[in-house]
């Protein structure tokens, strides 16, 4: 009987132990993919701050390049594209996330490539380069683009912690029943290694 027993409180110390270490991988779980939609909103917002520079910035240039038509239609287009892709990773599979990523990627892209054509307007216009209002919104543009660079910097690494903890053992029998996934990185874009700087003179 005291055999019995002891086996008993064995199992259930092990089935106590077990319950915890669960509960507490749980909790890490939880707290880590809010560190990943933190990281993730602090990149949106970076984007976002970008994007409601280029109004004002194409009002100023539009004040003195009156004949760059076909400049102005590129941005406002890639800028309106850019700001309509939404992720909602609570209602999408991974495949999903992934593929809204890589478009999320592409149009931030575009709408940096259209930037690079507007900024290089002033040197078409002395007056437009001599702006005060013009500087200020460059010096402005180049810290947006720092910050959405920390910002991504800052989302990778998140998501390297969170997505090394789910597909570790033990935590990945948790994150398996649990259901917390791989999270998707930003990923270098073709040519990324010649990156385009955003420095204005």
């Amino acid at each position: 009987m005291k055999k019995l027993s002891g086996t008993t409180i064995a199992l259930l110390a092990v089935a106590v132990i077990a319950l915890l270490f669960g509960v507490s991988k749980y909790n890490g779980f939880v707290s880590s993919e809010e560190g990943v939609n933190k990281a993730w909103a602090d990149v949106q917002s970076a984007y976002q701050r970008r994007a409601d520079l280029i109004p004002n910035l194409v009002s100023v240039v539009k004040g003195y390049a009156k004949h760059e038509q076909e400049t102005f239609e590129k941005v406002t287009a890639a800028r309106a594209k850019a700001t309509s892709i939404t992720i909602d990773a609570e209602n999408m599979n991974p495949d999903e996330i992934a593929a809204k990523m890589k478009e999320f990627q592409q149009a931030q892209g575009e709408l940096s490539s259209a930037l690079k054509s507007l900024l290089a307007v002033q040197e078409a216009y002395p007056d437009l380069k001599a702006n005060e209002q013009f500087s200020t919104l460059q010096a402005q543009l180049e810290g947006t683009e720092n910050r959405i660079n920390k910002a991504r910097n800052d989302y990778n690494t998140t998501v390297q912690g969170y997505n090394k903890d789910v597909r570790s053992f033990p935590g990945n029998l948790v994150a398996g029943i649990f259901g917390f996934e791989k999270k998707t990185p930003f990923e270098a874009e073709a040519g990324a290694e010649k990156a385009p700087t955003v420095k204005f003179d």
